[in-house]
């Protein structure tokens, strides 16, 4: 689950992280108070932030406006201007792909000036099993890009799982930083309290891009993501109230309740399996056929009537499917039974008249798989049964090519 970053950093300042000024706004008039009440704190500049599930904010434009996603104001009233522009609008980032988020929240912080800027990151290094904490002194800019092209600049901490970032660790990235004396202090707390947030939080990621020293040597997060583990939700339940779900698919929110992990893209085959292992093979089968993948979909280990069926309803809400292909591992669930599921679900009047002419192809391998194939060709449905995955690739190639 995502945050926006003012929750995010309302979230670290529990956990003692400094972070700036700064007041979450859902309209022109309540931009134009906090803006206001920024004054009265001393603050002569300010920086209004869309608030949106994307990076790359400050160099996406709104599509009517023309706004960048970060704006630098330096009165009450370039705020309330800005505010105007962007609040309703689309912005348009690198993440968030040509069609944009609309930005409903913004965010008026408290400028800073600025003296040094820097990355501190902690996620799961899945290559070693252990979380690891990583900075470097290129702040501000991408880190993808760092890794790619000067990997050498990002210093890792690795961290022993059951056991916390060691204040040793701690100290060993401030200095990576070139820092000292009170600075220095001031970004090992930084560092320990970040590292306390992640864990406290079940987070899996906690990225700050830039973390800033400051002209009067403060240490602060000047922006903030955070991503959260959703098993973990249930025992998270201040977290969980903050999602958003204007900023996520609906199609994958509709899945969701029914127990379905579906993701959206942008093909042509939509795709339902169980298993996510199985789910990516089936997408790679998808493009050597010559289509592309149009969703995600793992139905899990019980592929029912009823998962089927609204694997089906999910699916064929996208206009851009031309065919589906089902690619069932007959394991935990027997193909027979899936079969059945499939069948059943197809007979479904409303199944059917959205299926209209598109193609199905359905691919049973496992325990009873031979049982299910049959049942599939003795159905009488438009259903176009398969063991290997080479047949259900040439399958789901005519069917793009008819």
């Amino acid at each position: 689950m995502n945050i926006h970053e003012y929750q995010a950093k309302e979230l670290l300042q529990k956990h003692n992280v400094p972070i700036q000024q700064g007041i979450p706004v859902f309209s022109i008039e309540e931009a134009r108070k906090a803006a206001s009440q920024l004054e009265q704190d001393g603050a002569s500049l300010f920086i209004v932030k869309a608030q949106i599930h994307a990076g790359g904010r400050g160099k996406g434009k709104t599509i009517k406006s023309g706004v960048k996603g970060v704006v630098l104001a330096h009165s009450v009233e370039e705020v309330t201007k800005t505010a105007e522009a962007l609040l309703g609008d689309t912005l348009v980032t690198i993440q968030t792909g040509p069609a944009g988020k609309k930005i409903e929240r913004l965010y008026v912080t408290k400028g800073v000036d600025i003296e040094k800027e820097f990355y501190a990151g902690i996620t799961l290094d899945r290559t070693r099993n252990q979380n690891v904490f990583m900075v470097s002194t290129e702040g501000g800019v991408e880190i993808e890009k760092v890794a790619a092209e000067t990997p050498e600049k990002i210093v890792k901490e690795w961290i022993e799982p059951g056991m916390t970032l060691h204040p040793h660790q701690a100290r060993r990235l401030a200095f990576a930083l070139g820092l000292s004396g009170d600075v220095y202090k001031k970004a090992v707390q930084f560092i320990q309290s970040l590292y306390q947030a992640f864990e406290a939080s079940d987070a899996t990621i906690v990225e700050i891009n830039p973390a800033v020293v400051t002209k009067d040597g403060q240490f602060l997060a000047l922006d903030a993501k955070m991503n959260f583990d959703d098993n973990a939700l249930y025992r998270q339940k201040d977290i969980a109230a903050l999602r958003d779900e204007t900023e996520e698919d609906p199609l994958e929110l509709e899945a969701g309740k029914y127990g379905l992990n579906y993701i959206k893209l942008d093909g042509n085959v939509g795709c339902m399996v169980n298993g996510a292992g199985l789910a990516m093979a089936t997408m790679d089968i998808i493009k050597l056929a010559g289509g592309e993948p149009a969703n995600f979909l793992d139905v899990g280990g019980g592929a029912n009537v009823d998962t089927v069926r609204n694997g089906f309803r999910i699916i064929l809400q996208d206009p851009n499917v031309k065919a589906i292909l089902i690619n069932i591992f007959g394991g935990i669930v027997r193909c027979d039974r899936v079969a059945n599921g499939i069948i059943e679900a197809v007979k479904d009047p409303e199944i059917l008249k959205k299926l209209d002419k598109t193609p199905i192809i359905v691919r049973l391998q496992g325990t009873n798989a031979e049982e299910g194939k049959a049942l599939i060709d003795q159905s009488g449905l438009d259903v176009i049964s398969a063991v290997l995955l080479k047949e259900a690739a040439e399958e789901v190639n005519k069917a793009l090519s008819s």
